[in-house]
């Protein structure tokens, strides 16, 4: 999949299947890509990836023609242009609770008076290899600009959320959602009527719409609320589940 095709894709609602990586190491994406995901998503918010880090995994992800996506670990333009530059398709930004912030987001994400930084140098421009016409008109095709509606508060925004130019989807996340609303499990009525308004907010924009789900037999249970792109579990929790699968196989009786 292209880095431009994968915008339309996410955008259309054609089904799409990544996974978060937490370990800064190029060795774990390596082996990622491998497994025929359509993106993957490095955790910069809870995942402790330093610049240095994402270069290289932008690097590696770049080469093989994988598009990545970073989750920066806040709204801050500074992380937003370093994720892009470096050369991530695209940023899912946390904490999106407002039309404003949401904004102020996709304009930090795009070319403009105010918005990203101009450089023909970095790696998401070719290193120079590519004319400013070209590389505006690429990042207006490419780059992917998610937001996360994990807050009560951007629940009761999310129609006005999802109709900012320059969001191309609402990535729904059960968890912090789930703790603000009070619960200590991802069940509550209360979450489920709230993936299914933010499900209806995305597509009334013509938005794509995400979440994440430990397995894909969760993700096929929550099918009904639109979702079409699914950021499934991640590299630590396949580690742990292919690792305790081999122990009880082997230990049996």
């Amino acid at each position: 999949m292209g880095h431009a095709s994968f915008r339309r894709d996410l955008v259309a609602g054609t089904t799409l299947v990544g996974t978060f990586m937490k370990t800064p190491a190029v060795d774990v994406l390596e082996v990622l890509i491998l497994a025929g995901l359509d993106f993957v998503c490095l955790d910069g918010e809870h995942a402790p990836f330093d610049r240095a880090a994402l270069n290289a995994c932008a690097a590696v992800a770049r080469a093989a023609g994988l598009p990545l996506l970073v989750r920066v670990p806040s709204a801050a333009p500074a992380d937003i242009g370093a994720a892009l530059d470096l050369g991530a398709t695209g940023i899912v930004v946390p904490h999106v609770t407002d039309p404003e912030t949401a904004a102020r987001v996709a304009k930090s994400a795009r070319f403009g008076h105010g918005g990203r930084g101009y450089a023909g140098s970095t790696r998401w421009a070719g290193f120079g290899t590519s004319d400013m016409a070209t590389l505006l008109a690429r990042s207006r095709e490419e780059t992917v600009v998610i937001a996360q509606v994990e807050d009560p508060e951007a629940v009761e925004a999310c129609e006005a959320i999802a109709a900012v130019p320059g969001i191309d989807a609402l990535f729904l996340g059960p968890a912090d959602l789930s703790v603000a609303y009070g619960k200590t499990d991802q069940s509550s009525p209360e979450l489920h009527a709230a993936m299914a308004r933010v499900g209806r907010a995305a597509a009334a924009a013509g938005k794509g719409y995400a979440t994440f789900v430990p397995h894909a037999e969760a993700g096929r249970a929550l099918e009904q609320h639109g979702f079409t792109a699914w950021f499934v579990a991640s590299e630590h929790a396949w580690m742990l589940a292919g690792a305790r699968a081999a122990v009880a196989g082997l230990k049996r009786g």
